[in-house]
């Protein structure tokens, strides 16, 4: 851990890595083609786990997550294994919409009061993770805002969740049990991925909102709210993360605009301690908002290497960028991360595995040469 902020590294990364072959195989194999038993598969999927989890110690890292291997969405199979959700498909045609392309269409429906289980899967994804590294793991899961933004209004069945305070308390009240959780299953960095902060200053997802009757800053309002109940009790020596983005599906992308209409939410609102932000393109807009975070002990990872396209980012203009955000924010209130996860459905970004390892190696070079340290 640094002195300064508690962060366990200068270098890190969002979470999602490519899914090995044999995974992609074995998942074939068990979900679809109900030829091998869950144990078979479960085997393969510890096996790649183990393997990612070193590759990422080999290249400096000094934080590592399982990869989300075993999932198949970075959200869907979290909110999934919460008590009132459930997971529907439906007509390809509704998937949602990326840039050039559609989600494979699944979607939450609310069918009951939410809790958070005591048997909740991740908690044994974890626990392995735990088990097989000799550095910080972290785990990354959907922020409590993904449970109501990728949730239609026509899906949410409870009468009551009409009323959205009462929905966000119930959502808030859920992951504080999850928080809690995880801290009892060993996990002292949790990472919750809530990207729709960023979305929120999307012209076309705020117009789709206020459609909806939702004013979008209210939302933004109500999003950090429910993210700073979820997490005010947790225990003095546990870090929360949260990663924003505008999309991220086989290299593509759903939402654009700066984080201007969100930044003092996110930095003042909602507690958390670590930020990754997307700032690998023009959609992200400016470094100005990073302003906006108060001086002590939060830590901003700017997401200047992307995980979209393999081309390596020049560490120069990497140290120069991190220079220009420090004119915003204090530079030991900085570090390095990729914009995104490399693959934050199954499917996977347009890059190989080697072309990840070096987007990581880059990661952890750049850290040790703007701070003489990962």
């Amino acid at each position: 851990m640094t002195a300064t902020t508690g962060a366990p590294a200068r270098a890190d990364h969002v979470g999602s890595l490519l899914r090995p072959a044999a995974v992609v195989a074995a998942r074939k194999a068990f979900y679809e083609d109900h030829a091998i038993p869950r144990e078979e598969l479960t085997a393969v999927e510890d096996a790649a786990i183990i393997d990612v989890v070193q590759m990422q110690e080999s290249v400096g890292l000094k934080v590592v997550t399982d990869g989300e291997i075993r999932r198949s969405f970075w959200h869907y199979d979290f909110m999934g294994g919460l008590t009132g959700f459930d997971m529907e498909e439906r007509d390809p045609e509704e998937g949602a919409q990326f840039h050039g392309v559609k989600l494979r269409p699944i979607f939450p429906v609310i069918n009951g009061k939410l809790d958070f289980p005591a048997d909740h899967p991740m908690l044994d994804h974890f626990r392995f993770l735990a088990a097989h590294t000799n550095v910080t793991p972290k785990i990354s899961i959907p922020g409590p805002s993904c449970c109501h933004f990728r949730t239609a209004k026509a899906d949410i069945h409870v009468p009551e969740y009409a009323d959205l305070e009462v929905l966000f308390a119930d959502l808030s009240a859920t992951y504080a049990k999850a928080v809690a959780a995880f801290y009892d299953a060993g996990c002292r960095y949790l990472q919750m991925d809530d990207i729709f902060f960023a979305y929120l200053c999307d012209p076309k997802h705020r117009a789709q909102k206020a459609a909806e009757g939702v004013d979008p800053d209210w939302l933004i309002t109500a999003y950090a709210r429910m993210m700073h109940e979820a997490i005010k009790d947790r225990p003095a020596d546990m870090l929360i993360g949260m990663h924003m983005c505008r999309g991220n599906f086989r290299s593509t992308w759903a939402a654009e605009g700066a984080y201007d209409l969100a930044a003092d939410a996110i930095f003042n609102q909602t507690g958390v301690d670590l930020f990754f932000m997307e700032y690998d393109s023009e959609r992200a807009g400016g470094l100005e908002p990073l302003r906006l975070l108060a001086k002590g002990k939060q830590r901003v990872y700017p997401g200047f290497i992307t995980t979209k396209t393999p081309q390596l980012e020049p560490i120069d203009g990497l140290k120069r960028q991190i220079e220009e955000a420090a004119k915003y924010v204090d530079i030991d209130q900085l570090g390095i991360a990729p914009q995104c996860g490399f693959a934050s459905t199954e499917e996977g970004n347009a890059i190989t595995p080697d072309e990840q390892r070096a987007k990581l190696e880059l990661v952890v070079e750049t850290a040790r040469a703007i701070w003489g340290e990962a």
